[in-house]
Order: structure tokens, then C-alpha cells, then sequence
């Protein structure tokens, strides 16, 4: 696409004979023409368009999902950061049991076995 802006730019320039363009070959005017048609079909045969037109099509799809589950009062991402953070807590509870429960053993006087 800058290829493009670029090429109509130094077209309008040429032909309004406006600076130094004036006097360049129409080679070098029609140049960016030429680079824009050829990363266009480089860009077509390599899938880069299809995958970036999915892309977007993908990214308006779960915007609408969004916007359709916030409508009906169900955030999903809500839920999603309530369910991991009530996670965290049962783990760090029982990181804490755990530690407790060492300490515990540790300050228990251990009996030494009778002869």
C-alpha cells in the first residue's frame, strides 16, 4: 500500500512538473507501481492476505461474542479471573496447611526409643 501512495505522489509531481521529479524518467516514477504489483502477488501466493482477512474475521467473531454474553450478563473474562483467582486461594491455603502441618512435626519433641 505505501508502494502505492508513494507511486501517486511521484505521479502527481511529474505531471504538475513540480522539483527534481520533473526531470525523472518515467521508469523511475513508475517504479513503486511495479514493487506494489509485485508484493501483492508474492503476498497472495505466500497466504499471507487469506490469513490475515481470517484474522480479522476471528477477531470481529469474538468481539461479537463478547458484546453477546456482556448483553446477556455473562462476562466470560469475569469468570474467568473469578474461577483463577478462588484457584490462588485454595492453593495458597494449602501452601499454609502445609507449612503449618511442618511446623507442627517440628516443634513436636521427638522421644528417644528405650533400651
Amino acid at each position: 500500500m505505501y508502494a502505492v501512495i508513494v507511486g501517486v505522489l511521484l505521479l502527481v509531481a511529474k505531471l504538475a512538473e513540480f522539483g527534481p521529479m520533473a526531470n525523472w524518467s518515467w521508469w523511475l516514477i513508475l517504479a513503486p507501481f511495479a514493487v506494489a504489483a509485485l508484493w501483492w502477488q508474492f503476498a497472495d501466493s505466500t497466504g499471507i492476505t487469506k490469513r490475515r482477512e481470517i484474522e480479522r474475521i476471528e477477531e470481529r467473531k469474538a468481539e461479537r461474542r463478547a458484546k453477546a454474553m456482556e448483553a446477556l450478563g455473562l462476562d466470560a473474562h469475569r469468570d474467568r479471573q473469578v474461577r483463577k483467582a478462588r484457584e490462588a486461594a485454595r492453593q495458597r491455603a494449602q501452601v499454609t496447611e502445609t507449612r503449618e502441618e511442618v511446623r507442627a512435626e517440628q516443634e513436636t519433641p521427638k522421644r528417644e526409643p528405650r533400651l
